[in-house]
């Protein structure tokens, strides 16, 4: 389900949007040259580009949510919303993908789809590794994009198998760990040790998140502002107390 900001909340955001985007404005020298390409780097040597970037959710399902123990499922599903609007807003391509969803695995969380509505589901019948069905192949080559931040349940399987064959054929493969689940504690930190031994990057998504964000404007305001309250909803309130403050002197 959606998670609105409260309504004072976000009308509050549009109104300083714009003081933001002032303050954070800096003095470009147009006619300075242009940076020399960036040399090849090593995994986890560079930020992602968010133009280069797909989103892979892989069964994000409401049976398998009954399982997750290493991570508290409501803050997970806050995640996943997140991760959603955010790629909805900067137009990243979003592959959702589910295993057997009439099955015990019941069907995609309501998240995935109702914050990132564009987003691409396929339902697999059999392959438990998303990567080898096809169909999941040829939506991503078709983006043309080689960077892709995965995140699914449970993260010891959905997420490992395909994020490590990724990786190995060479995409910028970057785990979400926290929009995942896994049965528990031990079975995560085994898997996050397995992904890095395979190159995967391993991040947050408040961190993922941030890189796709890149600057503040008046545009993105309201949306970054929204997404960073699901995750930290600490943030959220620290978010009201200054827009509050910044409205009340002006």
């Amino acid at each position: 389900m959606p998670f609105p900001l409260p309504i004072r909340l976000r009308a509050a955001m549009l109104a300083v949007a714009a003081t933001m985007l002032a303050a954070t404005a800096f003095a470009q020298d147009a006619s300075a040259p242009a940076p020399a390409p960036a040399p090849a780097m090593e995994v986890g040597q560079r930020l992602l580009d968010r133009d280069d970037t797909v989103f892979l959710m892989l069964d994000h399902q409401a049976g398998l949510m009954q399982i997750v123990n290493d991570i508290d499922p409501t803050q997970l599903r806050r995640n996943v919303a997140a991760k959603g609007m955010v790629a909805e807003f900067f137009g990243i391509p979003v592959i959702a993908s589910t295993s057997v969803p009439e099955g015990p695995n019941g069907p995609l969380i309501p998240e995935v789809t109702e914050n990132a509505p564009s987003a691409t589901v396929i339902d697999r019948a059999g392959p438990i590794n998303a990567w080898d069905d096809e169909r999941i192949r040829e939506a991503v080559e078709a983006t043309g994009r080689n960077t892709i931040v995965i995140s699914g349940i449970l993260t010891s399987v959905c997420v490992a198998f395909p994020a490590i064959e990724m990786a190995a054929e060479g995409y910028h493969v970057i785990a979400a760990i926290d929009a995942s689940g896994d049965y528990s504690d031990l079975a995560s930190q085994t898997t996050i040790a397995r992904l890095q031994q395979a190159g995967v990057v391993v991040e947050s998504t408040f961190s993922i998140l941030s890189q796709v964000h890149d600057t503040w404007d008046e545009q993105n305001t309201p949306v970054m502002a929204e997404a960073y309250s699901l995750v930290t909803p600490e943030y959220g309130a620290v978010l009201e107390s200054y827009f509050a403050t910044v409205q009340a002197t002006n």
